[in-house]
């Protein structure tokens, strides 16, 4: 059964479209029919991550009504399927929201998951993709700031009844994980699906236009994205013994620091 997704956060720079990216790379890894769609149509970033930013047909043309879904459609690893939004000003201001509910109907039809890479904060264009989807997921960094504008947003998604499965915590430190996972699950009310820790080679991986679960497929970040993508997917997740040996590491670094 086609499950859709969005992927939201209170405000930009949380790594909401690196998250989205990657996700959906690891649910075609496994064997899932994905599809993430960039529908931050104004301040469009996932094709950038995924070098696609020359894409000729983007969502602003189908949301303009001068292009078909089909043509905006585009192929990334895995048999992930990707449909970038363009990144000029004018084919944004052409663009209608609006439609984005008839596409979604039409894309429905062709996957297993649909995951929507949404425009940050509470603007118009925000509400519809989280009324849409069957589940949103709030990306959230460990500092105030961000807790405080993902909680707005989860009012919101309430509001024009929308449903909030969670949280990912990204970019955490280990000295600070335990701590801000109490704290969001308390504040926010919804529970953290996992955490994302801070990575250099996140960094690293977008330079190369490439998700880090195929650049850096043994960092800790990469790690995690394919342990979130087989929660969602309802697999079992079999950590192999080097990472069950990473995460022990971790955890004794964040019992040394509380000390």
């Amino acid at each position: 059964m086609i499950r859709a997704f969005t992927i939201a956060s209170g405000k930009g720079g949380t790594g909401k479209t690196t998250v989205t990216a990657n996700l959906g790379t690891a649910l075609a890894y496994y064997g899932k029919e994905t599809y993430i769609v960039d529908v931050d149509v104004g301040m469009a970033n996932l094709g950038l991550v995924l070098g696609l930013e020359n894409a000729s047909i983007t969502l602003h043309e189908v949301l303009a009504g001068k292009a078909k879904i089909q043509d905006a459609i585009y192929d990334g690893p895995h048999g992930l399927k990707v449909v970038p939004s363009g990144i000029s000003l004018k084919g944004f201001q052409e663009a209608d929201p609006q439609r984005l509910k008839d596409v979604m109907r039409d894309l429905v039809s062709r996957c297993d998951y649909l995951l929507l890479d949404a425009p940050a904060g509470l603007g118009s264009d925000a509400v519809i993709p989280l009324a849409v989807a069957d589940e949103v997921i709030l990306v959230v960094n460990p500092e105030i700031s961000s807790l405080v504008d993902a909680l707005k947003v989860k009012i919101l998604t309430e509001m024009v009844g929308g449903t909030v499965r969670g949280a990912i915590l990204n970019r955490a430190s280990l000295e600070n994980t335990d701590l801000s996972k109490q704290k969001i699950q308390k504040v926010l009310g919804v529970p953290i699906i996992d955490v994302i820790p801070e990575d250099p080679n996140v960094r690293r991986s977008s330079t190369y236009k490439t998700p880090i679960v195929i650049k850096y497929p043994d960092s800790p970040s990469a790690v995690a994205f394919r342990r979130i993508a087989a929660t969602l997917a309802g697999i079992e997740y079999n950590e192999p013994v080097e990472e069950r040996r990473e995460r022990f590491v971790e955890r004794l670094a964040r019992t040394l620091f509380r000390r």
